[in-house]
């Protein structure tokens, strides 16, 4: 009824129109037109009057309404509000004035404001929504508490309005706690108050709006003693705080400390504490704890605090915990605070211990106020870790470079040998094994280097069947002795296209997981297969279109994973392992390295029964790139009329000495450096001609790239093969490129160096037999 007399005009102008016609209705027109006009202003007259009646019925009904709604919000003994249209309060009932104090005037969003994040866009809600019902329910769960709001809509201009406070039954003793024992308030990050309790607020006053009103010294520490301006002065009283969810957190004001004009309001004894939320511990001088509340129990597993000593529960900052609360009880602030880890049942607990003297004389103890701090401190562990795993990484990468040089000297003076030795000959058997051995472990050293690395993929065409071959004999030392390994291959699986040493980690990664969750005993199958997808496959949050696949699964019959965990496994750091016994980066790796490869990776368990990793990749048509086996060296016959000069740079004199004794024996004129320093002095002559560079990348002094770029400033002709126990991407020094330049990775056989120096001078344009009879008269530059 008020929303239809709202829209009605007003009466005023309606009469006034009404007097417009009435006053043409005389004038000197047509009688036609005079009737017409009387006729109309009569109309609007009457018109004006019946609009003028529901206006005033409206308004009367409106007013009847608005005292029937303040008599029920009256008579209510919960926090209610009568407000109009806009959200004007117009009556607060005694619960609402207890608690927000003097309303009336003030809007319900202004009200709310100290205790809702966003109270106008909730408010606004519950009112649409309260149009269409006549009356809508909301349940808000904030720091401050669990409340519910209604509404009721007795008239556009007219809403009811309660907040029931839910938490006031299963917490009582907790609110009680808050409300009186122990003063609260509740901050946001940028320190405004949003809810203060009425301890705080008599202690403080109603008027402090940020944390700078309320305390001298910030920013606030938990735990320590602060400073707060009071209405009646200056308080130094210990404070908590506790963080919460939407960067807010509350601080509460404890009680027992020794420190002067202690306000009445915290005279409250220590049994008050018992459902405060902040975990507090009261500990005697010898370090007996003379008390303990809830949260504090329930930190630190233990179900009473008597007969108990602070060291039964929390281990020592290093040193005997008795000097350490010695020195807190003399005051010594630098030293009261602790990161100490948890016993018993607690050990995987990290609790920051923060101690305060309370009482006095022979009553002189220590307050401790608790905050679990096991998530910063499994993050810093975390960091550490991950810092071990790059140092690891730079050892293994320099492991291998040593490594590498020592089995290039290894089989390349077995290639030596071998040219010396044919099949019939007794010793050729045990060359053969020696030069075999040496590939092993040329391969071994390869997979250490993936690890250490950063690499840019190198997709290569693959048949799985022979890298998991390749792969069992190191899969096998992994497991161990108790661990069985079988392999399954679909007999026509079909090829993929991935970097072979990455897909190698990732399937190292999976096997030792699956060691790992069989505790040491049991069986892995890994098994290929071949899968045609008709439809697209949906599964967990990936989306596997319609295709040719080939999938990798790795089976395990070990403890299984949870079902809350098992979403977070790809999780950088997430581990399901013991703290020391994981790094939480296996699985994640294997992640980015199979999504990098346009794969998929899912993982199916069940607690008790094992685990299955599965593998999706696209399934490759081409041929598969058939990569030289180094197993049986192939020693070609030497081309003994092979002409040019060869600049040898190599400070490893093992690794110097064969490559040096492999070019001469094809034909090559060499010249030794054991150093760039070196072979810079040597190109210091004009008449020494040089036709190819081979030097190592990383020496003592200038490295391979450096001296190179410096010795083409001279001789722009030259050829050059870099060598190098590194892989090609580790020595990018931000440089233009060397033209023509090749890489050739140690260890290299006696056939591969030849070879590549070889092609390397076929591609010159310069003839190089008249350039090298020179060198007969050259000093020798060898080392």
């Amino acid at each position: 009824m008020a929303s239809r007399a709202a829209n009605m005009p007003r009466p005023s102008h309606v009469f006034v129109a009404g007097l417009i016609c009435l006053g043409m209705a005389i004038s000197p027109l047509p009688l036609s037109f005079q009737i017409g006009f009387a006729l109309c202003g009569v109309i609007l007259w009457l018109f004006a009057a019946i609009v003028w009646l529901m206006q005033h019925l409206c308004a009367r009904a409106a007013l009847r309404m608005h005292q029937i709604a303040k008599q029920m919000m009256a008579h209510d003994l919960g926090v209610g509000f009568v407000t109009d249209a806009a959200g004007v309060i117009t009556f607060a009932n005694r619960a609402a004035h207890d608690r927000f104090g003097q309303t009336e005037g003030r809007s319900l969003p202004q009200v709310f404001g100290r205790m809702l994040a966003n109270p106008t866009g909730i408010l606004n809600q519950l009112v649409a929504q309260a149009v269409q019902t006549g009356a809508q329910t909301e349940d808000i769960v904030t720091r401050g508490g669990h409340f519910r709001l209604r509404i009721l809509m007795m008239g556009e201009s007219c809403q009811l309005w309660w907040l029931d406070d839910l938490s006031d039954g299963a917490a009582t003793g907790r609110r009680a706690a808050k409300r009186d024992a122990f003063p609260m308030l509740s901050a946001t990050a940028a320190g405004q108050i949003i809810q203060m309790s009425d301890g705080f607020r008599r202690l403080v006053g109603a008027e402090a709006q940020t944390l700078e009103d309320v305390f001298k010294d910030l920013p606030l520490r938990s735990g320590f003693v602060h400073r707060l301006r009071g209405t009646d002065g200056t308080h130094e009283l210990m404070v908590a705080v506790i963080e919460g969810r939407d960067n807010t957190h509350d601080v509460y004001l404890l009680p027992g400390v020794a420190v002067p004009q202690v306000p009445r309001q915290l005279e409250a004894g220590w049994d008050a504490v018992e459902d405060l939320p902040v975990p507090l511990l009261k500990i005697a001088r010898d370090g007996r704890l003379l008390g303990s509340n809830r949260e504090a129990r329930h930190l630190l597993h233990i179900s009473s605090s008597q007969g108990q000593r602070l060291s039964d529960v929390l281990d020592g900052p290093g040193r005997p915990i008795n000097d350490w609360l010695a020195e807190a009880l003399a005051g010594q602030e630098g030293h009261v605070s602790q990161f100490l880890r948890g016993r018993g049942g607690s050990r995987d607990k990290f609790v920051q211990v923060t101690l305060n003297t309370a009482g006095a004389g022979a009553d002189l103890h220590l307050i401790a106020v608790l905050n679990d701090v096991t998530e910063l401190k499994t993050l810093e562990a975390q960091f550490v870790q991950s810092q071990k795993m790059q140092a690891i990484g730079q050892l293994a990468g320099g492991v291998a470079h040593d490594f590498n040089n020592l089995l290039t000297a290894i089989s390349g003076h077995c290639d030596l040998l071998l040219l010396r030795h044919d099949e019939g000959d007794q010793n050729y058997g045990d060359l053969i094994q020696i030069h075999q051995n040496a590939n092993r472990a040329a391969s071994l050293v390869g997979q250490l280097l993936a690890f250490s690395r950063k690499q840019n993929l190198q997709p290569e065409t693959i048949d799985l069947r022979d890298t998991l071959s390749d792969l069992t004999h190191l899969l096998n030392r992994l497991v161990g002795e108790k661990v069985t390994l079988t392999l399954d291959h679909d007999p026509a699986l079909s090829q993929i296209k991935a970097d072979k040493r990455q897909l190698e980690q990732v399937l190292m990664n999976l096997v030792v997981n699956a060691r790992d969750a069989m505790q040491g005993a049991g069986e892995i199958k890994v098994e290929t297969k071949n899968l045609t997808l008709r439809s697209e496959m949906r599964r967990d949050r990936a989306l596997v279109p319609p295709g040719d696949y080939v999938v990798v699964k790795v089976i395990d019959s070990g403890h299984g994973i949870a079902p809350e965990q098992l979403p977070k496994i790809f999780e950088p750091f997430f581990t399901t392992k013991r703290t020391g016994e994981g790094t939480g980066l296996g699985l994640s790796t294997a992640y980015g390295i199979v999504k990098q490869t346009g794969g998929y990776i899912f993982a199916d368990s069940v607690v008790g029964k094992g685990t299955t990793f599965s593998l999706v990749f696209p399934r490759f048509e081409a041929p598969v790139n058939k990569v030289t086996q180094t197993d049986s060296p192939m020693i070609v016959p030497l081309n003994t009329a092979a002409d040019g000069v060869v600049l040898l740079v190599e400070d490893e004199a093992p690794v110097r000495a064969f490559a040096s004794r492999a070019l001469r024996l094809r034909g090559y004129t060499v010249l030794e450096a054991d150093c760039a320093e070196m072979a810079l002095e040597m190109l210091g002559d004009e008449e020494l001609n040089i036709d190819v560079f081979v030097t190592d990348v990383i020496m003592p002094g200038l490295d391979g790239p450096t001296w190179v770029r410096q010795a083409l400033k001279q001789r722009p002709n030259t050829k050059v093969v870099f060598v190098s126990g590194y892989p090609e991407d580790a020595f990018e020094d931000g440089q233009p490129e060397i033209p023509d330049a090749v890489f050739l990775p140690k260890p290299f056989s006696l056939t591969a160096l030849t070879e590549t120096v070889h092609l390397q001078l076929q591609d010159a344009s310069v003839p190089v037999q008249a350039r090298s009879q020179s060198l007969s008269a050259a000093p020798s530059a060898t080392r």
